[in-house]
């Protein structure tokens, strides 16, 4: 992490970016669009328009010109932007992609409220996967938007680190230990699925630089580690990812044609209804990654001296 702004020790590199990052976070969900022509060719100046609200705001949202799109779509689309490593979730289809849609089908774990039309709580994706599963790129495609509902918030996860650093830094050495957040086993039926998995809210990525976070906003079945300054950090935390307090975060529903394409960014859903009598169910395409969106660490980033 040497000349590393999101090291606590390296108080240049972190004004030097934090100036950069405040000046050129964009302020409404509108500055995050960008139309696309041809999602399987993407012109030059479509690229570059996605991987310049990336480097900014960590996401971007997209709009194909024409049709609502299909996992061909996600795929071509992820794969021209670096996004080539798909995560094979436990729901996931055959191709890693998963349809997200109200289930059910209990073989097909009805139960998780990404299935159902339940409201989701803040999170990042994958944040009880093994480190070398990390998640670092998520694009999250719209087919169809439900009859009523739906909304996603939206929440750069480097102002959260920025927000907390400003009111103490000692919430971020907290927030990077290795324990600070446990997952416990995910046991169904008395059959173990998956084990325990401790480590870091904050962390920074060996190769590229760039800071991860690892979150889940559940108030049950979240271990945080037991002591002052962690529960403090996170409570501080918590408040910043109240929409009432936050000027920072995007409120945004998303239509058929629309995805958004992030580097694993904090995120929310409202409830929704979806009616079945027209066919209006809401259908989304979730694409994981391994891998970040290319060009878009803080080496890519135009610094202002």
């Amino acid at each position: 992490m040497s000349g590393s702004p999101f090291d606590l020790q390296e108080q240049e590199a972190w004004q030097v970016w934090r100036r950069w990052k405040l000046e050129v976070r964009p302020r409404c969900v509108a500055e995050l669009v960008v139309r696309v022509r041809d999602p399987f060719a993407l012109a030059a100046e479509e690229k570059e328009a996605i991987l310049d609200r990336c480097r900014r705001a960590n996401m971007a949202v997209y709009q194909l010109a024409e049709g609502p799109g299909d996992r061909e779509v996600v795929r071509a689309i992820g794969l021209q932007l670096g996004l080539r490593r798909l995560d094979h979730n436990l729901c996931a289809d055959e191709d890693s992609i998963t349809s997200l849609r109200v289930r059910k089908d209990r073989s097909r774990n009805e139960g998780y409220v990404p299935y159902s039309n339940r409201p989701l709580t803040w999170h990042t994706d994958g944040y009880y996967n093994l480190p070398e599963h990390t998640i670092r790129g998520l694009l999250l495609h719209c087919v169809r938007d439900a009859a009523k509902g739906g909304e996603n918030l939206l929440l750069d996860h480097e102002l959260v680190y920025l927000r907390l650093r400003d009111m103490e830094p000692r919430y971020i050495e907290a927030l990077m230990a290795e324990d600070a957040m446990t997952i416990p086993p995910n046991i169904e039926n008395g059959v173990r699925i998956r084990g325990a998995r401790s480590g870091p809210v904050f962390s920074v990525d060996a190769v590229s630089g760039a800071l991860h976070m690892r979150y889940s906003g559940r108030m049950r079945n979240i271990e945080w580690r037991d002591d002052p300054l962690t529960r403090e950090a996170v409570e501080a935390m918590r408040e910043l990812m109240d929409e009432s307090r936050n000027p920072d975060m995007f409120r945004h529903r998303m239509q058929p044609g629309q995805g958004l394409i992030c580097n694993n960014v904090l995120h929310n859903r409202t409830g929704f209804e979806d009616d079945e009598a027209t066919g209006r169910t809401r259908l989304m395409l979730r694409a994981r990654y391994y891998d970040r969106i290319a060009e878009t660490g803080p080496l890519d980033a135009p610094l202002a001296a």
